[in-house]
């Protein structure tokens, strides 16, 4: 027989990612939680985690217990609600790719601040895996090929164009060539999605610039950008106080963003309307 509290120790690990975390999020130790994993597998007959070092992943036995140890553990909160009188507050665990512009969740959060939620930041790649095996419900994110005749729903398209420090020489002008950047020193976004396109972009024309930094995170890239250091390309929607946004031309890369949802998670119209409502403002 299976144990409730076998599934939810099972649950927080495929939350978490990780025993650790996910004996701390039980309230027991790691040695417990472990322990239970283990007498699970055995009462299934299965293995549910590789684990390695560095990761703990699902096996197929793992990604089958999935489901039904979800819908069993919604059926006993749904039990536990109905008797103690509680109204239901399910978390919403949405994944934010690291390439959104942070205003865009500002604006959304504060016109819903009483909702519970959880947000998990990462790149195309990461968000897409944890959707597959059910450790978010939705993601803000790139779309592509099928999404929208699946679980997606697009929200925006935007280009890319150079983001320019304000007291730049090249910050009044509408658009410049990238020619004209041959000595000027740009800063590397190294988790922009398009970053091998740039490149190559900058490289055909023969511009070679000289990298003062490289960075993962887009505020300290605008913040870079304000203070001179260099100049970098950025989607549309990175708009910053100091920070000039300048066509760059015959650089016409684009991108679909949109609300991808998991199979456990049917599409809603609701957190479709709230995020759309943010990105546009």
């Amino acid at each position: 027989m299976i144990d409730r509290y076998h599934l939810r120790y099972f649950l927080s690990v495929v939350d978490t990612g990780n025993f650790s975390r996910a004996a701390a999020a039980c309230n027991v130790s790691q040695p417990t939680l472990s322990m239970g994993i283990a007498r699970l597998e055995a009462q299934l007959g299965r293995t549910l985690f590789d684990r390695t070092n560095r990761r703990v992943a699902l096996t197929d036995a793992g990604a089958g217990l999935l489901q039904h140890a979800r819908t069993i553990e919604a059926g006993f909160a749904a039990a536990e609600r109905a008797v103690t009188g509680a109204a239901a507050a399910p978390v919403l665990r949405l994944g934010i790719l690291s390439t959104i512009p942070a205003r865009w969740i500002e604006r959304w959060l504060a016109a819903r601040p009483h909702a519970p939620v959880e947000l998990v930041e990462g790149n195309e790649r990461e968000l897409r895996a944890r959707l597959a095996r059910g450790r978010i419900d939705a993601a803000l994110t790139i779309l592509r090929d099928g999404d929208e005749r699946g679980a997606g729903q697009h929200l925006l398209s935007e280009g890319y164009a150079l983001a320019i420090g304000a007291s730049h020489p090249l910050a009044g002008r509408a658009s410049v060539r990238a020619e004209e950047l041959a000595h000027e020193p740009m800063i590397v976004r190294r988790h922009c999605e398009m970053l091998s396109e740039t490149s190559r972009f900058f490289t055909a024309r023969g511009v070679r610039p000289f990298f003062p930094a490289r960075t993962t995170s887009d505020d300290r890239a605008l913040s870079h950008v304000r203070a001179r250091l260099g100049i970098t390309v950025m989607p549309d929607g990175f708009r910053a106080d100091g920070v000039a946004r300048v066509t760059l031309e015959g650089f016409d890369a684009t991108r679909d963003v949109g609300l991808v949802f998991a199979t456990h998670a049917p599409a809603d119209a609701a957190l479709i309307a709230e995020i759309g409502a943010a990105v546009a403002g």
